[in-house]
This record gives C-alpha cells, sequence and structure tokens, in this order.
C-alpha cells in the first residue's frame, strides 16, 4: 500500500512518502528500538506479562506474527516507553491484523514517566492518531516534530480499535534519530585568594590629581 491517507492531525505515508527507500535504510530510520530502556518499558493492560515489550523490534521483522501483544480486560494498551538518550521522534508505524482488533486511535505523551490510564484521560495528548488497518507494517504517521524534538520518554496510548473487545499489536515501529545523555562533568577552577604584588608590577604609574573648586 503506497500514497497517503489522511487520519487525525497527520496524514499517513506509504513506502513512497519521502521518496523510494531501500529496505537496509528504512531499517535505519526505524532503529529506535535499539534505544528503548527495554527493563524499565511497561505495558498496561496486557494479556500476557512483558508481551508488550516484543512490539518494538527491528524493521524486517516488522511482519513477524509469532510475538504480539494483546489487550486483556478491554480494548486499552498504554505503552510507557522509557529511551536511553534524547529522541526526535518523526514517524510511527502501528500493525495489528487485517480485521476489528486492530489499534484504531492512538494517543502520544512526551515524556511522561509512569503514566497510568487515568493519567490519560485526564491530560491532553501532545499528538493523536486515527489510524487505517495496516496489517503489513506499510502506513507512516508523521509527528509533529516540533513537539517531539527532545523526547526521554513517549507514552503510547492505544484508546479505540475497529471494534473487537481486545486489541492486538504485533508492530510498532518508531522512526527518528537519537542523541546521546548528555554528562554534565565537574569544572575544577582555581581562584586567587589573594593578589601578590609580584605578579601585577605596573609598566608605570600615571598619578591623578583631584581639584576641588
Amino acid at each position: 500500500m503506497s500514497g497517503h491517507g489522511h487520519g487525525g492531525d497527520g496524514h499517513t505515508c506509504g513506502s513512497s512518502c519521502d521518496g523510494a527507500h531501500e529496505p537496509a535504510e528504512r531499517g535505519v530510520e526505524f532503529g529506535l528500538w535499539r534505544r528503548i530502556d527495554v527493563d524499565r518499558l511497561q505495558c498496561l493492560n496486557e494479556s500476557r506479562d512483558g508481551a508488550g515489550r516484543t512490539v518494538f523490534k527491528p524493521w524486517d521483522q516488522r511482519a513477524d506474527r509469532q510475538l504480539y501483544v494483546q489487550s486483556d480486560a478491554d480494548h486499552e494498551l498504554l505503552f510507557n516507553v522509557p529511551f536511553t538518550g534524547s529522541v526526535k521522534l518523526k514517524g510511527i508505524v502501528v500493525s495489528g491484523e487485517d480485521d476489528g482488533s486492530h489499534a484504531a486511535e492512538v494517543r502520544l505523551y512526551k515524556n511522561v514517566p509512569a503514566m497510568s490510564f487515568d493519567d490519560a484521560a485526564e491530560r491532553e495528548p501532545d499528538q493523536v492518531f486515527r489510524l487505517n488497518r495496516d496489517p503489513l507494517a506499510e502506513l507512516e504517521y508523521p509527528t509533529k516534530i516540533s513537539r517531539f524534538s527532545d523526547v526521554h520518554h513517549l507514552a503510547i496510548h492505544i484508546s479505540a480499535n475497529f471494534g473487537e473487545e481486545t486489541t492486538r499489536v504485533y508492530y510498532i515501529g518508531l522512526r527518528g534519530t537519537y542523541s546521546e545523555a548528555h554528562r554534565h562533568q565537574v569544572t575544577i577552577c582555581n581562584y586567587e585568594a589573594s593578589a601578590n604584588p609580584a605578579d601585577h608590577r605596573a609598566e608605570s604609574i600615571v598619578p591623578q590629581t583631584n581639584f576641588i573648586s
């Protein structure tokens, strides 16, 4: 599937959105999965513990159906995704089954760690996407880069699907760039406690006279 569609406040891009891309090049662009702090990643309302982590995987594994996450009590899923540095998020791909269990709406929240469903209900998202069914992981939803230029934590809330009681996700791809977290170094400065006259010899002394009239 290629070309453009529209959903939410962004548009979807097929494989021709930015011109022809070699698979290897696309793999690099969607390499932010490597920058996720997997040990701290959380998926709320997953039916199987740890399944939410498996959908963040390499670009060339996006069509793999063996690993997936499925919601439990209802159709909602909430991913808390911490990064190991600073991310500029440019686009997202969400892939599922070609049926009513596919995610229909995604809400993104920037830098809100340990977000809950109550938080999602109360907070205004930074961006909302209305999704199309995308079983082959071909549709990219571009973000407002000005809002997602310094992301340390990304909350991904799947708030609706296409009608099933539960939601199933096979792949979430994150496109963007990454920069290492800056470590602040302590600079030690030696200040002169008192002036040494020998170090501050004047070349010449010009006397000044003040006249009082």
